[in-house]
């Protein structure tokens, strides 16, 4: 079983559409009927969703939703059973009896509407204006970005930001709004409505400033503005007040359209300096970035409620005063390390994370989102903010400079239309309603909870709970969350009859589109009930192991936050064994006699990949990157989620095409070049004869075509990996034995060390390390997986 578990090493042919049409997937598929038998599962019940994913097959009905009676209130969806002669629908979620509306009177079995096609289990709901007024109610509203940028930079970073600016401003559309905040010791927001004269608000930076402070200095106070202008969160309103646009047209100074402002903010660029405050040898730069964001906040707060905007923040260091400080302006203090915060000596973190939780809540309240991008050698406080970044469905992006690769191209694909556009949405809500056996315990990933109580609640918590809603203020097409779910039998699913045998679960996401029209997309799944101690065998059939295996990395990687002294690997090793020793097949004490289902064969390989993984071994990283590692994993579709976990490599040589490698270090071999994916950096390595040969410049002799074929190959599917991903992956190129080579020897398995050198064949590799190999970890667990 060893053999075959060291044998499933990562790569593999790319799945069409793993997720299928509805963009769910679950860790089981047939769910155990009781509580007792969920927990012997091991693995939780959960569904990671996509809710907005862009699907060739999606439709969309340009009418609204038909809606059970409350206080269930699910749409009307193909698992519905329909009475067609007394126009009646069951919900198969309450079992209630809804009558058709009148304009439903042309239904029959051979004319249904779009929402009970069998295959429609996802459909989009695109409802046209009743009337003139809503028509105009309706009016798109432009999408709204308010750049807060760092100015505590050395020259040529502030240029490269310069540049970056320039481009995402020729990139926007005309008619969407533009606002301008720079920071250093002080706090400068731009007015942008007179461009013969730049006019500057000033804010301290040394102190908290409320969101009424902020205002009345901008001349933005409550009494200036005309009560109700944004209406509803969420729901962006007719009219001037559509972009807040009141009739004092105070907003028009701050936040113009792209098309009135291009020349000023170019101009504005042009003149940017870098922060003139002098900086005392042995300090640090002072940068207020929590005033900077408060401002921002406040600004959008007072003009835009309820209507899609976003703070996007350049950061480039460490905040030094005021809210949201991560270190003093001593350089003789360091900035904090995981060390530190886990013996909490860390005097500044908590204060910053309580500022950045009442941030994220004002965001939220708002429907505002906070995108974060971070570009400095030292930190810049991302652990800090991830509280308002996630919470809001913000972006981050962690680079070492504004002038680096991951930085320039991530920022420019935010502003981009067509193949590359991410998809952008704004005031997105989730809903989530099910049968009543099952109750939901809460969701891991960018959103946070309405706080909407209910029956469907479960007595845990896990993530934002205790609600059956939560707002997602900005949401994109690769956005995914995991959602976790308690079994729970109702008293009248245990009197005597026959019980239902499936269940369903309806996902309801209403939200703005990138083209500002309010949508709502209903996503109708069902699966089977089984009875876990009879039908082990429908069980294993129904996991999936690379959900599984995100899932509990999601968990884990929670659970380490909240959690002190929380041992992440002891965990993983222990229900590992339990897992194993539930749906393992073996004689007691015979561990030569164990197997796995194949459902199960490479789920051992995935914990395996996990425990060394940047989620759970956290030395070497400082706690911003373990802080960006985390938000990503949690807000990625289980395809990239799984190459974070658990990278592939891909072999190109002479002798065949390009094929998967085992994610081993016997994989490297003089005469290959190596192609890993590990999501956050690819990786092109030249073994060793092959960088030897491309040094003495063999690809340009025309007699060796093949050999500049052969080098070309793996730049062209890393250019391919890197355009299609946000955040841009890291570039490595390297040779074996080179310094860089470390980014590939990381990830792959140590089946050859230093320990066993004397049995490496010629031109492979050793790692240098004490780390415990694939195959002894897989024997260790068959010994242990049999004696339970």
């Amino acid at each position: 079983m060893a053999a075959d578990l060291a044998g499933g090493g990562g790569g593999g042919a790319a799945v069409a559409d793993p997720d299928g049409p509805d963009g769910v997937r679950m860790t089981w598929n047939a769910w155990p009927r009781s509580k007792v038998e969920a927990s012997k599962c091991v693995i939780p019940v959960a569904a990671c969703i996509a809710p907005i994913r862009a699907s060739p097959s999606l439709l969309v009905l340009p009418y609204a939703p038909l809606r059970c009676k409350p206080p269930c209130a699910a749409v009307l969806n193909p698992f519905s059973r329909v009475d067609f002669a007394a126009k009646i629908w069951i919900c198969p979620i309450c079992f209630s009896r809804n009558h058709f509306p009148p304009h439903y009177a042309a239904i029959s079995e051979t004319n249904v509407p779009g929402e009970l096609y069998p295959q429609c289990t996802t459909v989009e709901y695109a409802p046209p204006p009743l009337d003139a007024s809503a028509a105009a109610a309706a009016a798109v509203p432009a999408p709204i970005f308010l750049f807060v940028l760092d100015t505590c930079l050395i020259e040529e970073e502030l240029g490269f930001v310069k540049s970056a600016m320039r481009r995402a401003l020729g990139l926007l559309p005309d008619h969407a709004l533009v606002g301008l905040v720079t920071f250093g010791t002080q706090v400068h927001l731009h007015e942008l409505g007179f461009s013969d004269l730049s006019k500057i608000y000033v804010f301290r930076g040394t102190k908290e400033i409320s969101k009424e402070q902020i205002l009345d200095q901008l001349g933005l106070s409550s009494a200036g503005i005309r009560p109700g202008a944004a209406g509803a969160p969420g729901y962006p309103k007719a009219g001037p007040q559509a972009n807040g646009l009141h009739p004092s047209g105070s907003v028009n100074r701050f936040l113009l359209p792209a098309s009135d402002c291009e020349y000023t903010l170019n101009a504005l660029l042009d003149e940017l300096q870098t922060d003139q405050w002098p900086v005392e040898a042995g300090n640090r730069a002072r940068r207020c970035t929590g005033v900077a964001l408060s401002v921002a906040a406040g600004l959008l707060g007072a003009c835009m409620p309820g209507t899609g905007a976003r703070i996007i923040a350049l950061v480039g260091g460490p905040c030094t005063e005021g809210p949201g400080m991560i270190v003093s302006k001593d350089l003789s203090e360091p900035v904090r390390s995981h060390k530190d915060l886990d013996k909490d000596a860390a005097p500044h973190f908590h204060k910053a994370v309580k500022f950045y939780d009442n941030l994220a809540k004002q965001l939220v309240n708002q429907g505002h989102v906070l995108d974060l991008f971070a570009s400095a050698l030292d930190q810049v406080g991302v652990a800090e903010m991830k509280v308002a970044v996630e919470r809001t469905g913000g972006l981050v992006v962690l680079a070492e400079s504004f002038g680096h690769p991951v930085f320039k191209d991530s920022f420019k694909q935010i502003f981009e239309d067509g193949e590359q556009s991410l998809g952008l949405s704004f005031n997105g809500t989730l809903e989530i309603n099910c049968s009543k056996d099952i109750k939901i315990q809460g969701v891991i990933g960018p959103c946070t909870s309405l706080e909407k109580k209910g029956a469907l609640c479960a007595d845990t918590v896990v993530g934002q709970g205790n609600t059956t809603s939560w707002r997602m203020c900005g949401l994109d097409r690769s956005t995914c969350l995991t959602v976790f779910f308690d079994i729970s039998p109702s008293e009248r699913s245990s009197q005597p009859g026959i019980p239902n045998p499936q269940l369903y679960i309806q996902f309801l996401t209403n939200y703005q589109n990138p083209e500002g029209q309010m949508r709502l997309r209903v996503t109708t799944i069902t699966r089977r009930w089984v009875d876990g101690s009879a039908n082990t065998e429908e069980l294993v059939e129904g996991f999936d192991q690379e959900t599984a295996a995100v899932v509990l990395a999601r968990y884990i990687s929670l659970k380490m936050e909240m959690e002190e002294e929380f041992d992440a690997t002891r965990w993983l090793d222990r229900s590992l064994i339990r897992l194993c020793s539930r749906f393992g097949d073996y004689r007691k004490d015979d561990p030569a006699s164990f197997t796995l289902h194949p459902n199960f064969s490479i789920f051992p390989q995935f914990m395996f990949n996990l425990r060394r993984s940047q989620f759970v071994q956290v030395f070497n990283n400082s706690p911003d990157e373990t802080a960006y590692f985390r938000m990503l994993l949690n807000r990625e579709s289980i395809t990239n989620s799984v190459v974070m976990i658990q990278p592939s490599l891909l072999s190109y040589s002479f002798n065949s095409p390009p094929a998967p490698a085992l994610l081993d270090v016997a994989s490297i071999s003089a005469d290959r070049i190596l192609l890993l994916d590990a999501y956050f950096s690819v990786v092109i390595f030249h073994g060793m004869t092959i960088a030897q040969w491309r040094n003495m410049g063999y690809q340009n002799q025309p007699e060796h075509q093949a050999f500049a074929q052969l080098l070309q190959a793996p730049q062209d599917d890393a250019q391919m990996i890197i355009r299609d991903r946000f955040p841009v992956p890291r570039l490595v190129i390297c040779d074996q034995h080179g310094s860089q080579a470390r980014f590939l020897l990381a990830k792959l398995n140590p089946s050859a060390t230093y320990n066993s050198a004397h049995e490496v064949a010629p031109g492979s590799d050793v790692i240098f390390t004490d780390d415990v190999s694939l195959q002894v970890f897989c024997e260790h667990l068959q010994r242990l997986a049999v004696q339970s």
